[in-house]
Protein backbone atom coordinates (compact mmCIF):
# COMPACT_ATOMS: atom_id res chain seq x y z
CA UNK A 1 0.00 0.00 0.00
CA UNK A 2 1.78 2.93 -1.23
CA UNK A 3 2.48 5.87 0.82
CA UNK A 4 1.80 8.05 -2.21
CA UNK A 5 -1.54 8.41 -3.18
CA UNK A 6 -3.90 9.65 -5.61
CA UNK A 7 -4.98 12.73 -7.79
CA UNK A 8 -3.82 15.86 -7.79
CA UNK A 9 -0.68 15.32 -9.07
CA UNK A 10 1.11 18.73 -7.48
CA UNK A 11 1.39 19.39 -3.57
CA UNK A 12 -0.82 21.71 -2.78
CA UNK A 13 0.36 25.42 -2.40
CA UNK A 14 0.73 26.86 1.18
CA UNK A 15 -2.26 29.06 2.03
CA UNK A 16 -1.00 32.23 3.32
CA UNK A 17 -3.98 34.14 3.41
CA UNK A 18 -5.84 32.67 6.40
CA UNK A 19 -4.41 31.25 10.16
CA UNK A 20 -5.28 27.22 10.42
CA UNK A 21 -7.75 26.17 12.33
CA UNK A 22 -8.02 25.12 15.80
CA UNK A 23 -6.44 21.38 15.79
CA UNK A 24 -9.22 20.65 18.63
CA UNK A 25 -12.97 21.17 19.12
CA UNK A 26 -15.86 20.07 17.31
CA UNK A 27 -15.71 18.89 13.73
CA UNK A 28 -15.95 21.67 11.26
CA UNK A 29 -15.68 21.33 7.21
CA UNK A 30 -11.98 22.82 8.08
CA UNK A 31 -11.52 20.16 10.17
CA UNK A 32 -12.88 17.64 8.35
CA UNK A 33 -10.77 18.29 5.22
CA UNK A 34 -7.88 18.38 7.27
CA UNK A 35 -8.13 15.01 8.24
CA UNK A 36 -9.18 13.83 4.52
CA UNK A 37 -6.14 15.62 3.40
CA UNK A 38 -3.94 13.62 6.18
CA UNK A 39 -5.61 10.40 4.87
CA UNK A 40 -5.24 10.84 1.33
CA UNK A 41 -8.65 10.28 1.11
CA UNK A 42 -9.20 9.88 -3.06
CA UNK A 43 -6.26 7.57 -2.87
CA UNK A 44 -8.12 5.27 -1.10
CA UNK A 45 -9.57 4.46 -4.44
CA UNK A 46 -7.15 2.67 -4.94
CA UNK A 47 -7.26 0.00 -2.31
CA UNK A 48 -9.95 -2.10 -2.66
CA UNK A 49 -8.57 -3.34 -6.03
CA UNK A 50 -5.97 -5.06 -3.86
CA UNK A 51 -8.36 -7.41 -2.21
CA UNK A 52 -10.88 -7.82 -5.13
CA UNK A 53 -7.75 -8.70 -7.31
CA UNK A 54 -6.74 -11.40 -4.43
CA UNK A 55 -10.41 -12.92 -4.32
CA UNK A 56 -10.30 -13.30 -8.24
CA UNK A 57 -6.77 -15.14 -7.74
CA UNK A 58 -8.39 -17.82 -5.32
CA UNK A 59 -10.90 -18.20 -7.98
CA UNK A 60 -13.81 -16.43 -5.93
CA UNK A 61 -16.03 -13.98 -6.20
CA UNK A 62 -16.54 -11.39 -4.28
CA UNK A 63 -19.39 -11.31 -1.77
CA UNK A 64 -20.72 -9.70 1.19
CA UNK A 65 -17.75 -11.18 2.97
CA UNK A 66 -15.34 -9.56 1.11
CA UNK A 67 -16.47 -6.49 2.70
CA UNK A 68 -14.38 -7.24 5.69
CA UNK A 69 -10.89 -7.63 4.26
CA UNK A 70 -11.83 -4.68 2.21
CA UNK A 71 -12.23 -2.43 5.14
CA UNK A 72 -9.52 -3.43 6.70
CA UNK A 73 -7.26 -2.85 4.01
CA UNK A 74 -8.50 0.58 3.62
CA UNK A 75 -8.09 0.98 7.74
CA UNK A 76 -4.71 0.03 7.46
CA UNK A 77 -3.50 2.06 4.58
CA UNK A 78 -5.47 5.16 6.13
CA UNK A 79 -3.46 4.34 9.34
CA UNK A 80 -0.22 4.05 7.32
CA UNK A 81 -1.00 7.74 5.93
CA UNK A 82 -1.41 9.12 9.39
CA UNK A 83 1.67 7.56 10.91
CA UNK A 84 3.63 8.84 7.70
CA UNK A 85 3.04 12.46 7.96
CA UNK A 86 3.53 11.87 12.18
CA UNK A 87 6.68 10.65 11.67
CA UNK A 88 7.35 13.40 8.90
CA UNK A 89 6.33 16.04 10.98
CA UNK A 90 9.53 17.71 11.23
CA UNK A 91 10.73 17.10 8.09
CA UNK A 92 7.38 18.46 6.57
CA UNK A 93 7.72 21.64 8.66
CA UNK A 94 10.55 22.71 6.22
CA UNK A 95 9.53 20.51 2.89
CA UNK A 96 5.64 20.59 3.30
CA UNK A 97 4.47 23.23 5.77
CA UNK A 98 0.99 23.34 4.40
CA UNK A 99 0.62 19.36 5.83
CA UNK A 100 -1.79 19.23 8.57
CA UNK A 101 0.23 18.23 11.30
CA UNK A 102 2.96 21.12 10.90
CA UNK A 103 0.30 23.61 9.86
CA UNK A 104 -1.60 23.23 12.92
CA UNK A 105 -4.50 21.96 12.06
CA UNK A 106 -3.94 18.39 13.58
CA UNK A 107 -2.48 17.95 16.42
CA UNK A 108 0.63 14.98 16.40
CA UNK A 109 -1.04 13.25 19.45
CA UNK A 110 -4.37 13.22 17.72
CA UNK A 111 -2.68 11.79 14.55
CA UNK A 112 -0.93 9.21 16.57
CA UNK A 113 -3.96 8.21 18.48
CA UNK A 114 -5.98 7.85 14.92
CA UNK A 115 -3.12 6.06 13.08
CA UNK A 116 -3.37 3.18 16.38
CA UNK A 117 -7.07 3.30 16.08
CA UNK A 118 -6.95 2.59 12.85
CA UNK A 119 -4.84 -0.25 12.95
CA UNK A 120 -6.48 -1.57 15.40
CA UNK A 121 -9.78 -1.60 13.78
CA UNK A 122 -7.86 -3.26 10.43
CA UNK A 123 -6.93 -6.22 12.52
CA UNK A 124 -10.51 -6.57 14.05
CA UNK A 125 -11.88 -6.86 10.75
CA UNK A 126 -9.51 -9.43 9.32
CA UNK A 127 -9.84 -11.17 12.38
CA UNK A 128 -13.72 -11.04 11.79
CA UNK A 129 -12.81 -12.80 7.90
CA UNK A 130 -11.42 -15.04 9.31
CA UNK A 131 -7.84 -16.49 10.58
CA UNK A 132 -6.08 -16.45 7.53
CA UNK A 133 -7.02 -13.28 6.78
CA UNK A 134 -5.56 -12.04 9.61
CA UNK A 135 -2.40 -14.07 9.34
CA UNK A 136 -1.43 -11.75 6.48
CA UNK A 137 -2.94 -8.40 8.24
CA UNK A 138 -1.00 -8.80 11.23
CA UNK A 139 2.41 -8.76 9.01
CA UNK A 140 0.71 -6.26 6.83
CA UNK A 141 0.37 -4.15 9.89
CA UNK A 142 4.16 -4.62 10.94
CA UNK A 143 4.81 -3.67 7.65
CA UNK A 144 3.35 -0.58 7.61
CA UNK A 145 4.33 0.46 11.02
CA UNK A 146 8.22 -1.22 10.15
CA UNK A 147 8.19 1.07 7.00
CA UNK A 148 6.91 5.08 8.41
CA UNK A 149 9.45 4.27 11.57
CA UNK A 150 12.38 2.92 10.11
CA UNK A 151 12.49 2.06 6.68
CA UNK A 152 11.36 4.75 4.75
CA UNK A 153 14.48 6.60 4.22
CA UNK A 154 16.83 3.73 3.85
CA UNK A 155 17.22 1.43 0.75
CA UNK A 156 14.56 -1.53 2.00
CA UNK A 157 12.28 1.55 1.85
CA UNK A 158 10.25 0.53 -1.36
CA UNK A 159 10.95 -3.02 -1.16
CA UNK A 160 9.25 -2.65 2.20
CA UNK A 161 6.11 -0.82 0.30
CA UNK A 162 6.16 -3.18 -2.19
CA UNK A 163 5.54 -5.98 0.11
CA UNK A 164 2.77 -4.48 1.83
CA UNK A 165 1.06 -3.91 -1.65
CA UNK A 166 1.49 -7.48 -1.94
CA UNK A 167 0.20 -8.41 1.30
CA UNK A 168 -2.92 -6.99 0.85
CA UNK A 169 -3.59 -8.56 -1.99
CA UNK A 170 -2.89 -11.76 -0.44
CA UNK A 171 -4.92 -10.75 2.33
CA UNK A 172 -8.37 -10.68 0.28
CA UNK A 173 -7.01 -13.95 -1.24
CA UNK A 174 -6.58 -15.57 2.29
CA UNK A 175 -10.10 -14.51 3.08
CA UNK A 176 -11.28 -16.23 0.16
CA UNK A 177 -9.71 -18.91 0.72
CA UNK A 178 -6.52 -19.60 -1.02
CA UNK A 179 -3.64 -16.55 -0.80
CA UNK A 180 -0.84 -19.31 -2.56
CA UNK A 181 -2.99 -18.73 -5.54
CA UNK A 182 -2.47 -15.14 -5.77
CA UNK A 183 1.19 -15.28 -5.28
CA UNK A 184 1.92 -14.12 -8.67
CA UNK A 185 -0.47 -11.46 -9.04
CA UNK A 186 1.10 -10.03 -5.68
CA UNK A 187 4.24 -9.95 -7.16
CA UNK A 188 3.36 -8.33 -10.13
CA UNK A 189 1.81 -5.85 -7.95
CA UNK A 190 4.95 -5.70 -5.98
CA UNK A 191 6.99 -4.78 -9.24
CA UNK A 192 5.04 -2.08 -9.73
CA UNK A 193 4.85 -0.45 -6.06
CA UNK A 194 8.90 -0.70 -5.95
CA UNK A 195 9.02 1.25 -9.28
CA UNK A 196 6.50 4.08 -7.91
CA UNK A 197 8.03 4.33 -4.62
CA UNK A 198 11.30 4.45 -5.98
CA UNK A 199 10.72 7.17 -8.23
CA UNK A 200 8.79 9.05 -5.29
CA UNK A 201 11.54 9.48 -2.91
CA UNK A 202 13.05 11.89 -5.64
CA UNK A 203 9.50 14.19 -5.67
CA UNK A 204 10.70 16.72 -3.53
CA UNK A 205 14.29 17.27 -5.14
CA UNK A 206 13.91 16.01 -8.39
CA UNK A 207 16.97 15.45 -10.67
CA UNK A 208 16.91 11.44 -10.93
CA UNK A 209 16.67 10.20 -14.63
CA UNK A 210 17.55 6.46 -13.14
CA UNK A 211 14.46 5.80 -11.01
CA UNK A 212 11.60 6.70 -13.91
CA UNK A 213 13.67 5.04 -16.29
CA UNK A 214 13.56 2.13 -13.86
CA UNK A 215 9.83 2.43 -13.73
CA UNK A 216 9.36 2.50 -17.36
CA UNK A 217 11.05 -0.45 -17.84
CA UNK A 218 9.15 -2.26 -15.16
CA UNK A 219 5.76 -1.07 -16.42
CA UNK A 220 6.83 -2.84 -20.13
CA UNK A 221 7.51 -5.77 -17.92
CA UNK A 222 4.52 -5.95 -15.79
CA UNK A 223 2.92 -5.02 -18.85
CA UNK A 224 3.95 -7.69 -20.89
CA UNK A 225 3.32 -10.56 -18.23
CA UNK A 226 0.15 -9.62 -17.76
CA UNK A 227 -1.33 -9.41 -20.68
CA UNK A 228 0.89 -12.44 -22.04
CA UNK A 229 2.04 -14.38 -19.91
CA UNK A 230 0.41 -17.76 -18.90
CA UNK A 231 -1.30 -18.10 -15.37
CA UNK A 232 -2.75 -21.39 -14.08
CA UNK A 233 -6.49 -20.38 -13.70
CA UNK A 234 -8.50 -21.05 -10.04
CA UNK A 235 -9.90 -24.59 -10.35
CA UNK A 236 -13.51 -23.12 -9.93
CA UNK A 237 -13.13 -21.52 -13.43
CA UNK A 238 -11.15 -24.58 -15.38
CA UNK A 239 -14.49 -25.78 -16.41
CA UNK A 240 -15.26 -22.49 -18.22
CA UNK A 241 -12.07 -22.70 -20.10
CA UNK A 242 -13.29 -25.52 -22.57
CA UNK A 243 -12.76 -24.92 -26.16
CA UNK A 244 -15.50 -22.58 -27.25
CA UNK A 245 -16.30 -21.33 -24.22
CA UNK A 246 -15.63 -17.61 -22.88
CA UNK A 247 -12.79 -17.38 -20.43
CA UNK A 248 -8.57 -18.21 -20.99
CA UNK A 249 -7.54 -21.08 -21.68
CA UNK A 250 -6.23 -23.96 -19.37
CA UNK A 251 -3.31 -22.75 -17.89
CA UNK A 252 -3.08 -20.09 -20.62
CA UNK A 253 -2.83 -16.81 -21.10
CA UNK A 254 -5.14 -14.17 -23.07
CA UNK A 255 -6.39 -15.49 -26.37
CA UNK A 256 -9.05 -14.26 -28.66
CA UNK A 257 -11.47 -14.80 -25.94
CA UNK A 258 -13.78 -11.57 -24.01
CA UNK A 259 -11.61 -12.23 -21.00
CA UNK A 260 -8.63 -12.45 -23.01
CA UNK A 261 -9.42 -9.56 -24.35
CA UNK A 262 -10.33 -7.51 -21.49
CA UNK A 263 -6.63 -8.06 -20.42
CA UNK A 264 -5.01 -6.94 -23.16
CA UNK A 265 -7.22 -3.84 -22.72
CA UNK A 266 -6.60 -3.00 -19.07
CA UNK A 267 -3.00 -3.92 -19.48
CA UNK A 268 -2.61 -1.18 -22.29
CA UNK A 269 -4.54 0.92 -20.21
CA UNK A 270 -2.21 0.18 -17.04
CA UNK A 271 1.01 0.95 -19.33
CA UNK A 272 -0.23 4.05 -21.17
CA UNK A 273 -1.26 5.47 -17.33
CA UNK A 274 2.05 4.92 -15.71
CA UNK A 275 4.26 5.35 -18.94
CA UNK A 276 3.54 9.04 -20.48
CA UNK A 277 4.62 10.81 -16.92
CA UNK A 278 7.93 8.22 -16.56
CA UNK A 279 9.15 9.30 -19.91
CA UNK A 280 8.33 13.18 -19.45
CA UNK A 281 10.36 12.66 -15.56
CA UNK A 282 13.35 10.90 -17.63
CA UNK A 283 13.62 13.85 -19.72
CA UNK A 284 13.40 16.46 -17.26
CA UNK A 285 13.74 14.98 -13.98
CA UNK A 286 12.20 18.27 -12.12
CA UNK A 287 10.61 18.01 -9.01
CA UNK A 288 7.02 18.75 -10.35
CA UNK A 289 7.59 16.21 -13.37
CA UNK A 290 8.93 13.71 -11.03
CA UNK A 291 5.34 14.18 -9.01
CA UNK A 292 3.37 13.84 -11.71
CA UNK A 293 5.42 10.53 -12.81
CA UNK A 294 4.86 9.41 -9.23
CA UNK A 295 0.70 10.23 -9.62
CA UNK A 296 0.78 8.72 -12.78
CA UNK A 297 1.83 4.98 -11.72
CA UNK A 298 -0.02 5.80 -8.60
CA UNK A 299 -3.40 6.04 -10.96
CA UNK A 300 -2.16 3.24 -12.72
CA UNK A 301 -2.54 0.96 -9.80
CA UNK A 302 -6.14 0.78 -10.73
CA UNK A 303 -6.35 -0.62 -14.12
CA UNK A 304 -3.50 -2.76 -13.28
CA UNK A 305 -5.70 -4.44 -10.59
CA UNK A 306 -8.61 -5.14 -12.89
CA UNK A 307 -5.96 -6.64 -15.33
CA UNK A 308 -5.22 -8.86 -12.70
CA UNK A 309 -8.51 -9.93 -11.93
CA UNK A 310 -9.35 -10.24 -15.30
CA UNK A 311 -6.13 -12.46 -16.13
CA UNK A 312 -7.96 -14.26 -13.32
CA UNK A 313 -11.33 -15.24 -15.18
CA UNK A 314 -13.40 -12.58 -13.37
CA UNK A 315 -14.50 -10.55 -16.08
CA UNK A 316 -17.04 -8.44 -13.62
CA UNK A 317 -14.44 -7.89 -10.43
CA UNK A 318 -12.22 -6.86 -13.72
CA UNK A 319 -14.71 -4.26 -14.45
CA UNK A 320 -15.94 -3.49 -10.80
CA UNK A 321 -12.18 -2.62 -10.14
CA UNK A 322 -11.54 -0.17 -13.50
CA UNK A 323 -15.00 1.44 -12.00
CA UNK A 324 -12.90 2.21 -9.46
CA UNK A 325 -10.68 4.91 -11.30
CA UNK A 326 -13.03 7.25 -12.46
CA UNK A 327 -14.95 7.55 -9.36
CA UNK A 328 -11.69 8.58 -7.63
CA UNK A 329 -10.92 10.90 -10.28
CA UNK A 330 -14.51 12.47 -9.70
CA UNK A 331 -14.00 12.33 -5.76
CA UNK A 332 -10.71 14.23 -6.25
CA UNK A 333 -11.68 16.70 -8.23
CA UNK A 334 -14.40 17.98 -5.12
CA UNK A 335 -13.50 21.42 -4.37
CA UNK A 336 -12.57 20.07 -0.75
CA UNK A 337 -10.56 17.51 -2.19
CA UNK A 338 -8.25 19.84 -4.58
CA UNK A 339 -5.73 20.44 -2.10
CA UNK A 340 -5.00 17.03 -1.30
CA UNK A 341 -1.68 16.38 -1.46
CA UNK A 342 -0.58 12.88 -3.52
CA UNK A 343 2.33 12.51 -0.79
Amino acid sequence: MTHTASPPLTPVDRDTTSEPPPADGPVTPSRAAAWAELIRLPALFTVPGDTLAGVAAAGARPGPRALLPIGSSLCLYAAGMVLNDWADRAEDAVERPHRPLPSGRIRPTAALTAACGLTGAGLLLAARAGRPALAVAAPLAATVWAYDLALKHTPAGPAAMAAARGLDLLMGAAAAGSARAAAPSAALLGCHTLAVTAVSRREITGGSTAAPLAALATTGAVTRLVAHRRARLPAGRRAAAAPGLPGPTPGGGARATPAGALTAALAAAYAATAARPYVHAALNPSPPLTQRAVGGGIRATVPLQAALAARSGATATSLLIAALAPAGRLFARRRSMRKVSIT
